[in-house]
């Protein structure tokens, strides 16, 4: 089994700084509908701000956002935003 990169270890690639971990939002718009994710584990520079996520990371995020987008569809979901949240067992 190939043992994942940590790349908490690695500086910022835009400007070298270090990289903490967070739990950040982020908003995603499509069409006209807005769906918000919440407690996302990632790594953001603390210097310049730039996130970056664990290998694989990135692609769940889109996931879920997609999930919540065809939700938002089914249930007609367009006038306020829809929201999830990442729970920590």
């Amino acid at each position: 089994m190939m043992k994942k990169p940590d790349v908490s270890k690695e500086p910022c690639s835009e400007c070298g700084g270090h990289l903490k971990k967070k739990y950040i939002s982020q908003a995603f718009e499509r069409g006209g509908v807005t769906v918000k994710l919440s407690g996302i584990a990632a790594l953001v520079c603390s210097k310049c701000g730039e996130i970056y996520f664990q290998p694989g990371g990135s692609e769940k995020v889109v996931e879920a956002a997609n999930s919540l987008f065809k939700l938002a569809t089914i249930e007609r979901q367009f006038k306020r935003p829809l929201t999830g949240e990442i729970c920590k067992a």
